[in-house]
């Protein structure tokens, strides 16, 4: 198994758009879709050699259930199923999702065709669950008005906090991706003074500055979502959530994906953003935005992509997969 801690575009900065598309792999696909992932670099070339100036990415993600029935030998040491998470009055489903597409590029019809070379290619092995087509909006703000990512990690950090290292070195370089669709209330959101909006979010809403201490909320989207470990080392994520929408449909939302090298730090800002902490604290966002979907998937390295492991082999196959439901970390209302 090739080592090689060059990691797929998971660091490229963000662009004007992007399509999200979650597949379901059925039984039997498997080895289509070990056969798509040497082939996905030179599909992004067919479409972006061409387009120079578009900046076409993609990052390709694979679920914990797809890595036990297609690949033999060891899986990334923290790939587990999406779990879950309910409280008393918000809930985070977990949705499925096998394979994981993360399109970007400045126009969305570079995304497009991709993404349709790649659905092509999969054929009746692989079903699309989810396809969501995220746009730039004004100054790189979310529907509820307010800008998103502005504490991403940069540099040397954001490489610290997504890529995986010497803590897993058969899957060195490669990341966590979290998913989550949020769909949002904007006719309650926009029935909300101003200044409730900036509690809920914890920021300033016209020049996205962070409200102090004293004025932010310990129930605001920021505060729970800052997740600081027992020696003061503040955990961090990287964030390529973008807006999408459907004027027809009445559907106005927020795609969030989050890059990390370890998905506990998601996980534990979902439990205080559904749970709380302390338990019923919940976010004051979830009073306007619902979470539809969620999903967990392992990003490989972009050699492991060139060079996949190992096929499943028949013995392998007939032994039951490891138990994700039991990792020995407590309950979703706990910690870890």
């Amino acid at each position: 198994m090739p080592v090689d801690p060059q990691p797929q575009a998971v660091l490229s900065p963000l662009t004007e758009s992007a399509v999200f598309l979650t597949m379901t792999v059925g039984d039997g696909g498997e080895q289509a879709v070990r056969d798509l992932l040497p082939d996905l670099g030179g599909l992004v070339r067919s479409v972006g050699f061409r387009l120079p100036d578009e900046g076409l990415t993609c990052v390709t993600g694979i679920g914990a259930d797809l890595w036990d029935r297609t690949f033999d030998g060891p899986r990334p040491a923290a790939l587990h199923p999406f779990r879950e998470v309910t409280g008393a009055r918000h809930h985070a489903p977990s949705t499925p999702g096998d394979l994981f597409l993360h399109v970007r590029a400045v126009r969305l019809f570079p995304c497009f065709e991709l993404a349709r070379l790649v659905r092509t290619r999969l054929g009746d092995a692989a079903v699309v669950v989810d396809e969501v087509h995220g746009f730039r909006y004004f100054d790189r703000r979310d529907l509820l008005g307010f800008v998103d990512g502005t504490e991403n990690p940069t540099g040397d950090g954001a490489s610290a906090a997504v890529l995986v290292g010497g803590e897993d070195p058969a899957f060195a370089g490669g990341t966590y991706v979290m998913t989550q669709k949020y769909l949002h209330d904007l006719p309650g959101w926009q029935g909300q003074s101003v200044e409730a909006r900036e509690l809920a979010v914890g920021r300033r809403m016209l020049d996205d500055v962070e409200l102090d201490d004293a004025t932010k909320p310990p129930d605001s989207h920021v505060a729970l979502t800052t997740i600081v470990d027992d020696d003061g080392t503040e955990r961090e994520i990287l964030r390529d959530n973008m807006p999408f929408g459907s004027i027809a449909d009445g559907e106005y939302g927020t795609y969030f994906i989050g890059y990390a090298a370890d998905p506990d730090v998601p996980e534990r800002m979902l439990r205080r953003m559904f749970v709380g902490e302390p338990e019923g604290s919940t976010d004051r966002l979830l009073e306007f935005s619902t979470a539809v979907t969620g999903s967990l998937y392992f990003v490989p390295s972009a050699a492991l992509l060139d060079d996949p492991p190992p096929a499943r082999t028949a013995a392998e196959a007939a032994r039951p997969a490891p138990a994700h439901g039991d990792l020995g970390i407590g309950d979703l209302r706990g910690t870890r």
